[in-house]
């Protein structure tokens, strides 16, 4: 009867656990979480947070590693930002929902300090999106893929 009752237990706990292994898993429909953004021959670039804000969304740099450099400082920014270390700070601003993507906003690229226009939209069912700076027109831009990273990081 013992027996019973300690199996039991534990399969309640296991299926709590479970419950809030799927409550932390990622929300597939929002850009909210953490983004990988692969250069052009797929390699990592880093970690972007996607959050929101009243309704606006915004991306912070991650630490993605022990190695990275948390003195690095964004010395080519010519706003708020220059200075600021780069580990922590908002890379992407005031993006707004349009339909199924989110533009609005701008991009930093903290290497030269320049600001871009953005708009991206969440493809493969929420897994990878389509990240897209540009300089005026979205035309005359970049676009850059970006992989949802698993939600334990």
């Amino acid at each position: 009867m013992m027996g019973l009752r300690s199996t039991i237990r534990r399969l309640l706990l296991g299926a709590l656990l479970g419950v809030a292994a799927l409550s932390q898993a990622a929300d597939l429909s929002t850009p909210e979480g953490l983004w990988q953004p692969l250069d052009s021959s797929g390699k990592p670039q880093g970690l972007i947070r996607i959050y929101q804000e009243q309704g606006v969304y915004f991306g912070r740099i991650e630490a993605s590693s022990p190695s990275d450099d948390n003195a690095a400082r964004c010395v080519k920014c010519t706003d708020e930002r220059k200075d600021q270390p780069i580990i922590g700070m908002v890379l992407i601003r005031n993006m707004r929902q349009q339909g199924s993507g989110y533009e609005g906003g701008d991009i930093l690229d903290p290497d030269t300090g320049r600001l871009y226009g953005c708009k991206f939209h969440l493809i493969d069912g929420g897994h990878n999106m389509i990240m897209r700076g540009f300089f005026g027109l979205s035309l005359l831009g970049r676009s850059q893929t970006w992989r949802r990273v698993d939600a334990t990081h």
